[in-house]
């Protein structure tokens, strides 16, 4: 059985500091790296032959519109089949430069994850064989993920905040 102190130690040893912000949010093993360390990281978890990360559980973007320069994470949860252990790799991003590599060379399942994550944050997989909206129409030219518009219509007057529970 895997413990998250194995893997993490694991982790520091083959990447040093380019791993970090070690955390274990309900026994989740949680870890940041950069966008020029994904692909290595993701590869070794995989390519392990004791931990055989070998499943990719989920991708998804996230919007931190108050965090400069860390405007964007995209968040990764992979999963030991075998040994059934789970971790979670968060990369952060600037707003300017949302660009980060694709995982469709590992994980056939990345190809629909990130075009949704495309679609939803306008986060760009750089070597996606197809990134186009998946869920939106191609004319659309926002991203409705992104906390840049106001959750409700302030000049509305149709709605009695009371039948609201407000």
């Amino acid at each position: 059985m895997l413990s998250n102190q194995e893997v993490a130690e694991e982790l520091l040893g083959k990447f040093g500091d380019q791993v970090f912000d070690f955390e274990e949010p309900y026994g989740l093993l949680t870890v940041s790296t950069t966008r020029e360390e994904i692909i290595p990281v993701i590869s070794f978890l995989q390519e392990h032959k004791h931990y055989q990360v070998i499943f990719l559980t989920d991708l998804t973007g996230i919007h931190y519109p108050d965090v400069p320069g860390k405007e964007f994470m995209v968040v990764y949860h992979l999963h030991s089949l075998v040994h059934n252990f789970r971790i979670r790799i968060k990369v952060s991003l600037s707003g300017a430069d949302l660009h980060i590599p694709t995982l469709t060379p590992l994980f056939a399942a990345a190809n629909w994850m990130e075009r949704e994550t495309y679609d939803f944050f306008g986060i760009i997989f750089d070597g996606h064989p197809n990134l186009i909206r998946i869920l939106n129409i191609e004319e659309m030219d926002y991203f409705p993920m992104r906390k840049e518009h106001a959750l409700e219509d302030a000049t509305r007057n149709d709605k009695t905040d009371a039948l609201f529970g407000r």
